[in-house]
């Protein structure tokens, strides 16, 4: 089963959904009483994700379980890290953003890459119904997830007290930044936009950013945002 069949599927795609949705890898018996069907069904849908590249498998014991069975690992599913977006026909909008980035002047193009992605930022927050909050973390978990309500997996790694780190396994550029490393700008961008728009009393100036793993097959984005002041 490839990509296409999997998200053309009404079942699969509803567990996949579940499966970005939520923050932590699930097992089949979470998405059975998440998606009200029967534990062996669940397990076929899951499964069938994992084939088709689009959730990646481990076996883990979870903690603060009971009954039997509670100390065997269980097979918990994850979002798979997506480097290339899934899109029919291809529409090449990277190609014609490379085409863009062209025409802007070299010695406008960082901020203006910035202000755009700043702007991007707040309307994937916007879209994604993120409200403020008067504490970083939890403006932090209001933002990854809202981007895993549209579709972007993403949890909060850490945080300390000048910078946090998010694992991104959907990134909304990821695909564009690594056709074309100059728009990396513009990923900065959208973080910082992200975290305005959901932590009261920061200024996206004051919010840097740095991604690593990003353009790596098989791997999630690791972000590293900083925090000045």
């Amino acid at each position: 089963m490839d990509r296409f069949d999997a998200i053309g599927d009404s079942g699969l795609r509803t567990a996949l959904l579940y499966v970005v949705a939520t923050a932590e890898p699930v097992s089949a018996d979470d998405a059975a009483a998440a998606l009200g069907v029967h534990r062996s069904v669940a397990r076929s849908r899951l499964e069938r994700l994992l084939h088709a590249g689009l959730v990646e498998s481990r076996f883990a014991r979870r903690s603060g379980r009971t009954g039997p069975g509670a100390g065997r690992p269980a097979k918990l599913y994850a979002p798979a890290p997506e480097r290339r977006p899934l899109e029919f026909p291809p529409r090449r909008v990277a190609a014609l953003v490379g085409r863009l980035l062209d025409a802007i002047p070299a010695d406008r193009r960082r901020d203006a890459l910035r202000r755009a992605g700043v702007d991007y930022g707040h309307e994937l927050a916007t879209a994604a119904g993120v409200t403020r909050a008067a504490d970083r973390r939890e403006g932090l978990e209001r933002i990854c997830a809202g981007l895993r309500s549209l579709g972007f997996a993403a949890a909060v790694e850490r945080l300390e007290t000048d910078a946090a780190a998010l694992t991104v396994a959907g990134c909304p550029l990821r695909p564009l930044v690594c056709d074309h490393p100059d728009a990396a700008e513009l990923d900065r961008g959208m973080w910082a936009g992200l975290v305005e728009h959901a932590v009261r009393d920061v200024d996206e100036t004051a919010v840097r950013c740095e991604a690593e793993g990003c353009c790596e097959d098989g791997r999630s984005c690791r972000v590293v945002l900083t925090f000045a002041g």
